[in-house]
C-alpha cells in the first residue's frame, strides 16, 4: 500500500525531470587574457541565464586579434567535446563593426557562437564536424539587453547567446538563417608538393614552448620519403638546417633540434627543452621548404 501511494509522486518527479532541457557543455575561448575582469563578467552573464552551467575554458590567451590562431585552437579542440556542446569564441578585432555575430551548427550537433570573421576556417569541409547551418544573432532576448556596448560583445551578445543554447533553447530563435557558403573564411595557404619537394609555411607556435607548427599533415610529409631517424634538410627564411626526424623530444639531447609529428598530426620543429621559435626567430607565415629524400 505504501508503494502504491508513492507511485504517483515518483511518476510526477520523473515527468518533471524529463521536461527539463538538456544541459550542454560550453567551451569558452577568448583573447582577453586573465589580467582583468572580462572573463569573470562573461561567465557571470552565462551563469545568470543558465544557473549551474558547465564551462570548460579552452584558452583565454590566444594572441590578441589573431583570428587564425583562434581558428586553429577551435578546430583542434572541438572533436574532443561532446556532440551537443556549445562553443563561445571571442577573438573579435572587428567588434562593433558590420561583421555579424552568428551561431553555426555542425553536422555532429555542436553549436558555435562567435563573430563571422574566419574563426570557422579550419573546421572540416565534410564529415561530422562540417558546418551545415548558421544564423545571425539578432534577437534582443538572446542578448544582455537593449543597451549594447560597441566594444564588449563577448559580454553583451556571445555569452548570453551561448547560455541560451546551453540551457536547451531552440537555436532558430537567435535570428535569421545565413548561407553557410558565404561565411567568412581566412586565406590560409595549403602546402604545395611536386617532384622537387615541399613548399609550406609556419601555421603557428605551440604555447610557451616555441615549437613551430607547419601547415603540413603527416600524410603529406610521408610523400617526401623520410623515415624516423633520417636527417631532414629544412629551409627556414633562406637558411638551411639539417634536423633529425624523431618520435619525441627526448630522442635528441637537450637543446638540440628535432622534427616530429605533433599530437594533432602536423609536422613540427622544436628544440628539446628550449624555444625553437625564439632561437631561430620564427613567426607564423614564414616560408618553409623541404626537399624530396634523395
Amino acid at each position: 500500500m505504501k508503494l502504491a501511494r508513492l507511485l504517483p509522486a515518483v511518476l510526477l518527479i520523473a515527468t518533471a525531470l524529463r521536461a527539463q532541457p538538456t544541459q550542454h557543455v560550453v567551451g569558452f575561448m577568448t583573447d582577453f587574457d586573465v589580467k582583468d575582469d572580462a572573463i569573470g563578467i562573461c561567465k557571470a552573464v552565462m551563469e545568470g541565464i543558465d544557473p549551474g552551467i558547465r564551462i570548460i575554458d579552452i584558452s583565454h590567451q590566444v594572441t590578441p586579434y589573431d583570428i587564425a590562431e583562434g581558428a586553429r585552437f577551435l578546430a583542434g579542440s572541438a572533436p574532443y567535446f561532446p556532440a551537443n556542446s556549445v562553443f563561445v569564441i571571442v577573438i573579435d578585432p572587428g567588434v562593433g563593426s558590420t561583421r555579424k555575430a552568428i551561431v553555426a551548427h555542425s553536422r555532429r550537433g555542436q553549436y558555435f557562437v562567435l563573430p563571422d570573421n574566419g574563426l570557422l576556417t579550419l573546421m572540416p569541409s565534410d564529415g561530422p564536424d562540417q558546418i551545415v547551418e548558421a544564423r545571425e544573432i539578432t534577437n534582443p532576448a538572446w542578448m544582455i539587453g537593449e543597451r549594447l556596448s560597441s566594444t564588449f560583445h563577448g559580454r553583451d551578445i556571445f555569452s548570453p547567446a551561448g547560455a541560451h543554447l546551453a540551457r536547451g533553447e531552440n537555436w532558430t530563435e537567435a535570428g535569421p538563417k545565413l548561407d553557410v557558403t558565404r561565411l567568412v573564411r581566412l586565406d590560409i595557404h595549403n602546402p604545395t608538393l611536386d617532384t622537387t619537394g615541399l613548399l609550406a609555411e609556419v601555421l603557428g607556435l605551440d604555447g610557451p614552448f616555441g615549437n613551430v607548427i607547419l601547415n603540413v599533415s603527416s600524410e603529406t610529409f610521408a610523400k617526401l620519403g623520410y623515415h624516423l631517424g633520417d636527417q631532414v634538410p629544412v629551409t627556414l627564411d633562406r637558411h638551411v638546417y639539417t634536423i633529425p626526424y624523431v618520435k619525441t623530444f627526448s630522442d635528441v639531447p637537450v637543446a638540440n633540434p628535432l622534427l616530429y609529428i605533433d599530437s594533432r598530426g602536423r609536422v613540427a620543429l622544436s628544440l628539446n627543452q628550449r624555444n625553437f621559435a625564439e632561437q631561430y626567430k620564427v613567426t607564423p607565415g614564414l616560408a618553409v621548404s623541404i626537399p624530396m629524400k634523395k
